[in-house]
């Protein structure tokens, strides 16, 4: 009797250790399911900040706020604009390239940004390496255009005028696309052109309206109802296809500069180390963006031109740009401090 006893005493203690030891299975195995659920949240699960380097109502400012209401509808949470201006846009891209990879923070990017400054800064904030892209977003067609009262209707004609004396040309600022888009073309038509610089657009624009300074590259949307008065005249388009919002004005390539091409982007970035699936989304969530078609026709009617597409195709057009003005740095020896 003794016997048994000891035997079902054994074999109840035996029982209880592998009931324990059942138990911590189940409870490690809810644990790792449990965690496993948190780090599998579906992104975003919250709110994302889009740094903008550039003050509120510039251009960069105007696409992004094109932009945002209808991402955010995509995304399932708000966008939220960040502002800010200073450094030629240096600040804002510093400010994205040190925020947390996680995809909460996306950098505007644009030509002056990721295409000019590297060029011209001796020392930069941050890196080309400290970005991963997520979507080339637009492209804004610039125009040359000249005081109305100046004796050129064409290309060919202000290339014959700077022959006989030298043709001035305004810009919003040293280092600006329309410094560089002026010293690109003088570059390549031989044209005698003497760079006036100004702080801001609107000075430069009003002393080409006031006939102080002869030429201006702008862009057609500011500059198309001083064109409509007869106040300045445009005389050529700078990318290889006419753009819309002036349909019947050439472009320069067509005129007799093969290959002239210089234009305004726009793209988004994420800090370098963002995972690939999140940047996906984020891409995905933009093309949806730019496909819909509200959003479509305030691009129109703002001038910009819609590109999209995956995310390489921003970081090839960036290193393209800085090919193409690396060598218009080094001729003008320009260096901002």
């Amino acid at each position: 009797m003794m016997g048994f006893l000891s035997a079902a005493s054994a074999s109840g203690a035996l029982l209880r250790v592998v009931v324990r030891r059942l138990m911590m299975v189940a409870i490690a195995g809810a644990l790792a399911l449990t965690g496993t659920a948190g780090a599998a949240r579906p992104y975003p699960d919250r709110p994302i900040r889009w740094i903008v380097p550039w003050p509120p109502g510039g251009g960069a400012d105007l696409l992004a706020r094109i932009l945002h209401a209808r991402l955010g509808e995509v995304l399932g949470q708000p966008v939220v604009i960040d502002n800010r201006g200073g450094a030629a846009g240096n600040i804002g891209a510093a400010a994205g390239a040190k925020a947390a990879p996680d995809g909460y923070t996306l950098t505007f990017a644009y030509s002056a940004t990721h295409s000019i400054n590297p060029l011209v800064f001796p020392k930069m904030p941050f890196a080309e390496e400290d970005f991963a892209p997520v979507i080339f977003l637009t492209l804004v067609p610039q125009v040359l255009v000249v005081n109305a009262n100046l004796p050129v209707h064409n290309v060919q004609e202000l290339v014959a005028l700077s022959k006989k004396r030298q043709v001035t040309y305004a810009s919003s600022a040293p280092g600006s696309l329309g410094h560089l888009g002026g010293e690109l073309f003088a570059l390549m038509t031989g044209a005698n052109m003497m760079h006036v610089p100004y702080r801001g657009g609107g000075p430069a624009l009003t002393a080409v309206l006031s006939g102080e300074i002869d030429a201006l590259v702008g862009v057609p949307v500011v500059l198309g109802p001083h064109i409509k008065a007869g106040k300045l005249r445009a005389i050529g388009i700078t990318t290889p296809k006419r753009t819309n919002v002036l349909p019947g004005i050439p472009t320069i390539a067509e005129s007799g500069v093969p290959n002239f091409d210089v234009s305004s982007w726009n793209g988004v970035l994420v800090p370098a180390g963002t995972p690939p699936e999140v940047i996906a989304r984020l891409n995905e969530a933009f093309n949806k963006t730019l496909a819909d078609p509200k959003v479509r026709a305030q691009l129109a009617e703002a001038g910009y031109e819609i590109v999209g597409g995956e995310p390489g195709k921003l970081s090839r057009f960036i290193a393209s740009e800085l090919a193409k003005w690396r060598p218009v740095v080094k001729k003008v020896n320009l260096h901002v401090e």
